[in-house]
């Protein structure tokens, strides 16, 4: 309440037009310590109740000399807190017409009281303190019911805020739960994936030692017969096993358990250069683009396996196309705050090579299992389903990941994730000059492999090619026989063998034998299996008798020159 307001409030208006009563009746309630003021007309008592006043003592006469609209619109004017008194001096003697008029103001003025006079002043003291201590109760209603508006709005804003808050941290939970279900749903996935890998790289195993013994027979026995005949039927099933290679090759690709020769690489140089195998394969139905980001970084990757994966994606893309269409291949960079990164990556530095064709697109349903090895929407025999599952292995693999944009009658878009590289990309070494190995003539070698049918072809391949050969059916026997053997000069061995494997059997036979070379034999290239072995020691199954020989001579032409240099510097220092 502001300074002043509250002597106003507590004020008693006097109007008495007639004489000296008002002066009068005020010098009596000031002598009481009540404030009075003096009004002139109902006008003039009408702008002061305006200002503030605690009550009104007027005289009955001033309703009768004018016009009591102002006051009545005044009364029916006030806050519902409000309900003003009037005190009315009223005289004894008085007509009908003084009564009805008495009794409509009462009734249009509402909270009044009588004071019929002559009166005492002790009843007029008496009477106005009444009135101006019921009106002060009112102005204490007033102040309440401002409190507990102005704390009700407080409450009002304090509930507003604690509301938004609320809907604020709903929303971000639902962002949260709906991450969660995101993640749950992409590690679901990724070991699904994992389970799948393991099972197909196991099979990849199995079915790769086969087809060496298929593979190497066919050749050994194609090159043993001239009937022209009998080699076409052994061209025959020498294609469809090297198609069942390519098989296991993929499946291998999916699994991630093949070997990866990754390097700096320049992605836009890749795209470019596959412009006329891409042209060759997609055919001209199909019009293909290339948008090549600028400043494109390098990419820490296998050039030859992710040319595949271009490949393969470009082939699914026609595919999608019947009609024809337009096929885009894009390079891009996405930094650690890519929005679009699939979920499983770590927030890292990418480089980016979509594919995006303009076909029939896909489901929901079909993109949730496009990974899946042997899955497909193609009519049979229109494709095998490990052309995507292979672009995922290799992504895997590589440290990458895929994802795939669709919509049906639209088009898609697989975009795959590859590691950006810390440094640039090495130079092109093509044009240097290749060392040529050369035959070493009768050499000794130990083959140590579990499987039969593997060992006995290597024995036969090996034997036409003039070399003295050894078997071990295991790696205990194939190191017993190195300690009572000093004349062997080489040993295979196959990674994948029972009580020892080819690394343990390699590690035993290094610390007796250090200058003994080894050659490495696998049909599934577990990483965890191969850590230390060299690139170029390792023979993938199933392979011909001209990789064997290449292999062989390598391995014992490096061994050759190993010791002759080894000899070089002591004959330079007698010269000395």
């Amino acid at each position: 309440m502001i300074a002043g307001t509250n002597d106003i409030q507590q004020r008693l208006l006097i109007l008495a037009p007639i004489g000296r009563d008002a002066t009068a009746a005020a010098q009596l309630l000031e002598a009481a310590g009540i404030t009075c003021v003096t009004c002139r007309n109902l006008d003039d008592l009408c702008d002061k109740l305006t200002e503030g006043a605690g009550a009104a003592l007027i005289a009955e006469e001033a309703f009768i000399r004018e016009s009591c609209n102002r006051l009545n619109k005044w009364v029916s004017g006030q806050p519902p807190w409000s309900d003003f008194p009037f005190i009315i001096l009223t005289s004894q003697q008085t007509s009908s017409f003084a009564h009805a008029h008495r009794l409509r103001l009462l009734e249009s003025l509402g909270n009044v009281s009588l004071l019929e006079r002559p009166f005492g002043t002790v009843t007029l003291v008496s009477t106005t303190k009444s009135a101006l201590r019921a009106r002060g109760r009112q102005y204490q209603v007033q102040d309440h019911l401002l409190d507990r508006e102005r704390w009700t709005a407080q409450l009002e804003d304090l509930v507003r805020e604690r509301t938004q808050q609320l809907e604020e941290k709903n929303k971000e939970l639902r962002a949260e739960i709906t991450e969660r279900k995101q993640a749950e749903a992409a590690l679901q996935q990724a070991q699904k994936m994992e389970l799948i890998g393991q099972m197909t790289g196991g099979v990849a195993h199995d079915f790769n030692n086969l087809l060496t013994g298929v593979l190497g027979n066919l050749e050994l026995a194609s090159r043993r017969t001239e009937n022209d005949k009998i080699r076409r039927y052994l061209a025959g099933a020498t294609q469809a096993a090297q198609r069942g290679a390519k098989l296991t090759a993929q499946l291998l690709a999916f699994s991630r358990t093949q070997r990866l020769q990754t390097e700096p690489t320049d992605l836009n140089a890749l795209v470019s250069g596959m412009g006329d195998l891409l042209f060759r394969t997609i055919g001209s139905t199909v019009r293909i683009e290339t948008l090549l980001q600028k400043g494109l970084w390098s990419a820490m990757i296998d050039g030859s396996q992710i040319e595949l994966v271009i490949l393969n994606l470009a082939i699914n893309a026609r595919d999608a196309m019947p009609g024809g269409g337009r096929l885009t291949i894009t390079t891009s960079n996405a930094g650690r705050a890519e929005p679009n990164r699939p979920p499983e990556l770590p927030a890292d530095d990418y480089v980016v090579v979509s594919v995006s064709d303009t076909g029939l697109g896909m489901t929901e349903e079909v993109q949730k299992k496009a990974f899946e090895p042997f899955f497909t929407t193609k009519a049979v025999g229109s494709g095998t389903g490990l052309g995507l599952s292979q672009v995922y292995g290799i992504a895997k693999q590589t440290g990458g990941a895929v994802r795939i944009d669709s919509r049906l009658g639209t088009g898609t878009t697989v975009a795959v994730y590859l590691p950006r590289a810390l440094s640039l990309p090495a130079h092109n070494k093509a044009d240097e000059e290749a060392v040529t190995a050369v035959p070493t003539g009768h050499a000794t070698i130990l083959v140590a492999d579990d499987d039969r049918d593997v060992r006995e072809l290597l024995v036969s391949c090996l034997d036409s090619l003039g070399y003295s050969v050894l078997a071990a059916s295991s790696g205990p026997v194939a190191i017993e026989m190195i300690e009572k053997n000093s004349s062997i000069e080489l040993l295979m061995v196959d990674i994948a063998m029972p009580e020892m494997n080819g690394i343990e059997v390699a590690r035993v036979v290094a610390a007796k034998r250090p200058d003994l070379p080894i050659v490495y034999m696998t049909g599934y290239t577990g990483s965890s299996k191969l850590d230390g072995v060299e690139r170029q020691r390792l023979m993938k199954k199933p392979f011909t008798v001209a990789e064997l020989t290449k292999q062989v001579e390598e391995a014992l032409t490096a061994s050759n020159s190993t010791q002759v240099s080894k000899v070089v510097p002591i004959r330079s220092a007698s010269r000395g």
